[in-house]
C-alpha cells in the first residue's frame, strides 16, 4: 500500500473529526484542535484498487448519510494523471470517518471545445440556500483541438517535462456545478468562475468557499505568486454576492509567506471568525480572520506534522 493510496483522504477526515469537536469548546480563538486529533484505523482509509483517490469533501445529506465527493484517476495514467484523467466521484457512508462505498462518477472533463475539456479535480461540495454547489478545477489545451487520446496519455505518463504541461498547467481554472439534490443532475457553466489577478497569477485552482456573516460568499483560490522566480503559490480571497459569482479578488493575499495548498474554509458563527486550514511542506496549518479579508496565522498555526498515526502504532508519512 503506497503512501499516496493511504493518504488520499485521511487528512481531510482527521481534520473534520477534530474541527467538529474543536468548535464545541470555549469562545476563545484557540480551537484546541490538537487535543482532539485521533489515530486512524483501516476503516478510515478509502482505497480503490485501480485508482488514486484524492482531495475529499464531505457533506451530510438529508438522508442521514455522509456524502463524499473526491477526485480519482486511473493508476495506469501515473500519479501525474491528475491533470489529465481525474474525475470527481461520489461515495457514501453512515459515518463521516467511513468506511465509504463508491456510488457514481459525477463529473469528468467535457471534451474539446469547453473550458473544462480535460480533467475534473479538487472538489468542494457545499449547500447554500436550498441548492448544492460542487466546486472543481479543470483545464484545456487552449485553441488546439487536434490532440488525440494517445497524446493525452503520453502527456500523462511523461508528466511535468512533457511540452503539453506548459499549456495545461496555466489553463487551470475553477468552476462550479449546481444541483437540486446530492444525486444530481449537475448543471455546469460555459465559463470558469474566476481568472487570476491581484495577489495570484497564472492559474486559479483549489477552491475553498463559505457564506460569510454579511451574506456574501468568500472564496479562497490558489495561484502563482506574482513576480516570483521560485515555485511559490499564494492564496487569494475573492468575494461575491452569489455562490456562482461573479467574484472579485481582493488585493490582500490570504497567504503569501510560504508555499501552501488545498485550503478549506469556514465561517464560525459562535466565534464570529473565519478559519482556513491548509497543508504546507511538512505540516497542516491554520489561519484566521475577523472579516474574511485580512488574514493572520492562528494561535494554533501548526496544527500537526504531516504524519498520520495509526491505531497499531505505525505512522503514515505522505510524500
Amino acid at each position: 500500500m503506497t503512501h499516496f493510496q493511504k493518504t488520499a483522504l485521511l487528512i481531510v477526515l482527521i481534520g473534520l473529526i477534530g474541527l467538529q469537536k474543536g468548535t464545541a469548546q470555549d469562545s476563545k480563538e484557540k480551537l484546541h484542535i490538537q487535543d482532539h486529533l485521533q489515530s486512524v484505523s483501516e476503516e478510515n482509509i478509502f482505497l480503490t484498487e485501480d485508482y488514486f483517490n484524492w482531495g475529499g469533501s464531505i457533506l451530510k445529506g438529508e438522508d442521514g448519510l455522509y456524502h463524499l465527493f473526491y477526485s480519482r484517476w486511473p493508476k495506469a495514467t501515473n500519479f501525474t494523471g491528475w491533470l489529465l484523467y481525474s474525475e470527481i466521484a461520489h461515495a457514501v457512508s453512515p459515518n463521516p470517518s467511513g468506511p465509504w462505498s463508491y456510488k457514481e462518477t459525477v463529473l469528468e472533463g467535457r471534451g474539446k471545445g469547453y473550458w473544462d475539456a480535460i480533467t475534473a479535480h479538487n472538489p468542494k461540495i457545499k449547500y447554500f440556500d436550498g441548492k448544492y454547489y460542487l466546486y472543481y478545477i479543470s483545464t484545456n489545451l487552449g485553441e488546439r483541438q487536434d490532440y488525440t487520446e494517445e497524446e493525452l496519455m503520453e502527456t500523462s505518463q511523461t508528466g511535468y517535462s512533457h511540452p503539453n504541461w506548459k499549456t495545461l498547467r496555466p489553463n487551470q481554472r475553477t468552476g462550479v456545478a449546481v444541483a437540486e439534490t446530492l444525486n444530481g443532475e449537475w448543471k455546469r457553466f460555459d465559463k470558469p468562475l474566476i481568472a487570476p489577478s491581484g495577489p495570484i497569477s497564472t492559474l486559479t485552482v483549489n477552491p475553498a468557499i463559505d457564506k460569510g456573516k454579511d451574506g456574501k460568499y468568500y472564496l479562497i483560490i490558489k495561484g502563482d505568486k506574482p513576480n516570483e522566480t521560485r515555485f511559490i503559490r499564494n492564496q487569494a480571497m475573492a468575494i461575491g454576492d452569489s455562490p456562482i459569482g461573479p467574484f472579485e479578488i481582493q488585493s490582500e493575499p490570504v497567504i503569501d509567506y510560504l508555499d501552501t495548498e488545498d485550503m478549506s474554509l469556514w465561517y464560525d458563527k459562535k466565534r464570529d471568525k473565519y478559519f482556513g486550514t491548509f497543508h504546507a511542506h511538512g505540516f497542516i496549518g491554520l489561519v484566521n480572520s475577523s472579516d474574511g479579508i485580512h488574514w493572520e496565522k492562528a494561535e494554533e498555526f501548526e496544527l500537526m506534522p504531516k504524519v498520520i498515526k495509526m491505531k497499531d502504532g505505525s505512522l503514515i508519512k505522505p510524500d
